[in-house]
């Protein structure tokens, strides 16, 4: 077996070749910046790359990951990631994309402890407390998991609008959509769960920010 480190780079020289050879001014171009549309809210399970899975360039899609796709309000990397993203690139639309059989959160839903990644699944036990009556209802396992995945998708989007940063994007106008998806790795459709927030009016009225 050879040494992965080098495996890799030498997988991109041969990426960088291909990418040259379609178009001898692609990373001229791509160093001019960047100006996405788009902020993705993932999973940093390796099966979901963002740019793969919707058939986007690179610099069309600005992208922040953690384990089980989570907008946790104490989280300075996910809230610079997010201020940066509304305030200076001014993307029109952020998406949070789940995806079924995401490890955090099943994970979530046992009780063995981990270790250090404890204290971060506990965010994602406050989704299942908040749900506990659906989801408790649903016998099998595997089932009970896939709405699970989509609950806490649903529940991270409103975790979005609850922040200043989006809130006053809202109140200056700025065009900007919340989005909640989950993705499925056995057949690699995403799935749009209906949440969609536009405005602070989608919020309950005890988040809304002055």
């Amino acid at each position: 077996m050879g040494d992965t480190k080098f495996d890799l780079l030498e997988k991109n020289r041969q990426w960088v070749k291909e990418q040259l050879e379609l178009d001898p001014n692609y990373f001229n171009n791509l160093s001019l910046g960047q100006n996405p549309e788009y902020l993705w809210i993932g999973c940093s399970d390796s099966r979901v790359p963002a740019n793969q899975i919707t058939g986007t360039k690179p610099g069309d899609i600005f992208v922040h990951r953690n384990i089980a796709n989570m907008v946790v309000h104490s989280d300075m990397n996910m809230l610079s990631v997010l201020s940066y993203a509304v305030e200076v690139l001014k993307v029109k639309h952020i998406i949070v994309c789940g995806h079924y059989g995401c490890g955090g959160v099943v994970a979530a839903m046992e009780n063995q402890q981990l270790g250090l990644i404890d204290n971060w699944l506990r965010h994602i036990k406050d989704v299942y407390r908040f749900n506990a009556a659906e989801l408790d209802a649903i016998k099998d396992n595997t089932e009970r998991a896939r709405r699970f995945v989509e609950l806490n998708v649903i529940e991270q989007v409103g975790h979005l609008g609850k922040t200043s940063i989006v809130q006053n994007a809202w109140r200056r106008d700025q065009p900007l959509t919340l989005h909640g998806w989950a993705y499925d790795v056995k057949d690699g459709i995403i799935h749009d769960l209906g949440v969609t927030f536009t405005c602070t009016k989608d919020l309950h009225k005890v988040y809304h920010l002055d």
